[in-house]
């Protein structure tokens, strides 16, 4: 492998069709604002185009997430993929940090020989269109359009329920995509939950959707769905059968999935109880 090197934000546009190559649904925003606020390190070819790309995003001072490590077809089986994946790991570690991933099916065997263990299963839905039906939220419970004024309640609220410390990723989807953005509320105005997404290359990600219950979590993916056309992409944690029942009454269907791994032990991390709906694997 030849000398790593740094992926900046001024680097978005020439590293981006790496994960059009792959098939993914990021967008050079996604890629602007990943190296913005994490560490990318990738390979240049000897043609001046990246070959490779990895990501650290941190995520508070004890847990950091590596995503994007991606190399171009012809430069595959030369041990890019995992000399970056080393490097992000060595990044984490240096910072005392736990290392957290979402593995597909053909990467798990990888993270579990580099000391990667299982916390739980997601699956990637992909739906196209939602019908008319309304999904009401519980009694007591209403939910609206977010507005600026949530903005310093979304990192509180999120903090403890999710496991982690995200407030310019929570700041940020709110800001770029805010006809995706809904919260929760009881009667006495408290939050109950929230849900942000994203506009991408092909369809909308929606996520995360951090929310007090499963059903408050349903009315907010029904709201935010009915709101924007789609098609959309969420990521939902396999423990959560009212909202999957609802996804294939919509007619969504679930080609993939991840499992949510960490190398180490990282607090609240392991129980979606109360995250329902992914930021994504490149946001954690």
């Amino acid at each position: 492998m030849g000398p790593i090197d740094p992926i900046e934000a001024a680097h978005a546009e020439a590293v981006w069709p790496l994960s059009v190559e792959a098939g993914w649904n990021q967008n050079v925003a996604d890629w602007r604002f990943m190296l913005a606020a994490g560490r990318g390190f990738g390979c240049v070819g000897a043609d001046g185009k990246w070959q490779a790309s990895s990501l650290v995003l941190p995520l508070g001072q004890k847990l950091a997430w590596i995503s994007m490590v991606l190399v171009t077809k012809d430069r595959r089986r030369f041990g890019l993929g995992s000399g970056l994946l080393k490097r992000c790991i060595a990044e984490v570690r240096d910072a005392d940090a736990v290392a957290g991933l979402d593995a597909t099916e053909a990467g798990r065997p990888i993270y579990l020989k580099l000391g990667f263990h299982d916390l739980y299963a997601i699956s990637r839905w992909h739906l196209d269109r939602v019908n008319d039906d309304v999904v009401a939220p519980p009694s007591g419970i209403v939910v609206r359009p977010f507005v600026l004024a949530d903005l310093p309640r979304l990192a509180t609220y999120d903090r403890p329920l999710s496991g982690m410390e995200r407030p310019t990723i929570l700041a940020h989807l709110a800001m770029r995509q805010p006809g995706l953005a809904f919260v929760a509320e009881t009667v006495s105005d408290r939050l109950a939950g929230f849900a942000l997404g994203r506009e991408g290359r092909f369809a909308n990600s929606l996520g995360p959707v951090v929310a007090d219950s499963e059903a408050i979590a349903l009315a907010l993916i029904a709201r935010a769905t009915a709101a924007t056309p789609g098609p959309f992409i969420l990521d939902v944690p396999e423990a959560h059968r009212e909202i999957r029942a609802w996804l294939e009454a919509q007619g969504a269907v679930s080609p993939r999935g991840y499992m949510r791994m960490t190398l180490g032990e990282a607090k609240r991390l392991d129980d979606p109880s109360h995250v329902f709906a992914l930021a994504g694997p490149e946001l954690g």
